[in-house]
């Protein structure tokens, strides 16, 4: 088996030749795993390593931004400033200005000008990587979300307060971010021949002891849109990456009934995160992905932990 007929055979139930290995990294990790492997771009490196990766795909953006703020070191497509931030060895890109911040009513979000055109997404960096790839690794991407984005636009304290405070305007926002990202996915999936085998949504649901929400909110406001998602990915032939941190036990069969494939991380530390539960409960309705525990096991921990 390649990497691609492993990591589908899991998908699918069927028995592998050996466990799929996936692997996430840094930029800086990157840099260092190809000077150990002696490769020169990251598709060799993976080969040296023998992993399974998931090669993400991702659109570029050709739409007008936000102009630069001062100290800031990018913009995203949907308004809200970075700057970069370094800690260590590690550099990253940090969110300083959240551009719904000063807003109040739903209404003021129809002249708010920094709503992604969602046909100014380019492709071509889409199309290039499943191409590239398509044949020897599964592909995953693009990356979506509803209410992190909704977050990165207003604030997380802000975010928050508004579920209980201000829902009109959070439906308001949501409606508009869930019906960006929608056009992008018809989109990717009628470029080409290929399409990404997975689409990954991200919305963490989840501190280190329970839900960020309660269930009755979640059912509100992220529930059916993210149902509306995963018939969308699932009606063009792909599957649906779902990520949360945290205590999410609460709300897995919710996830699971929505229509999820993938459930990313196991994040097995945090309070009903037991690993044989989650295999007991929801095994056989959904694919885990992850499990090293990032907390203690791989930053302090022995190589025999």
């Amino acid at each position: 088996m390649n990497p691609r007929q492993r990591v589908l055979a899991t998908l699918e139930g069927k028995q592998t030749d050996r466990l799929a290995v996936d692997l996430w990294y840094t930029s800086e990790v990157h840099d260092a795993l190809i000077a150990h492997t002696g490769t020169t771009n990251e598709v060799d490196m993976w080969r040296a390593l023998g992993i399974d990766k998931m090669a993400w795909v991702g659109p570029g953006y050709k739409g007008e931004t936000a102009p630069l703020a001062p100290g800031a070191e990018s913009v995203t497509p949907w308004g809200t400033q970075l700057k970069r931030v370094v800690s260590g060895s590690s550099t990253y890109l940090e969110q300083m200005i959240y551009p719904l911040a000063e807003l109040e009513e739903p209404e003021e979000l129809d002249d708010f000008p920094w709503w992604p055109d969602p046909e100014a997404f380019d492709l071509e960096p889409v199309l290039d990587r499943l191409n590239e790839v398509g044949d020897e690794f599964v592909t995953l991407g693009p990356w979506i979300s509803i209410f992190e984005i909704y977050c990165q636009m207003r604030g997380l304290e802000e975010g928050m307060i508004d579920l209980l405070a201000n829902p009109e305007f959070v439906t308001a926002a949501l409606d508009r971010i869930e019906s960006i990202q929608s056009r992008l996915l018809e989109r990717i999936f009628k470029a080409g021949t290929r399409r990404p085998d997975l689409v990954f949504i991200s919305d963490d649901m989840g501190s280190q002891h329970n839900l960020l929400m309660s269930l009755a909110t979640w059912d509100e406001h992220i529930g059916p849109r993210l149902t509306r998602w995963c018939d969308l990915i699932h009606q063009n032939g792909s599957r649906v990456f779902y990520h949360t941190d945290g205590a999410v036990k609460p709300l897995l069969g919710r996830l699971v009934d929505a229509g999820i494939d993938v459930l990313n991380p196991l994040q097995h530390r945090c309070p009903g995160m037991n690993l044989d539960d989650l295999a007991r409960d929801f095994g056989s309705r959904v694919t885990f992905h992850g499990g090293v525990d990032t907390q203690q096991v791989l930053p302090f921990g022995t190589p025999e932990d």
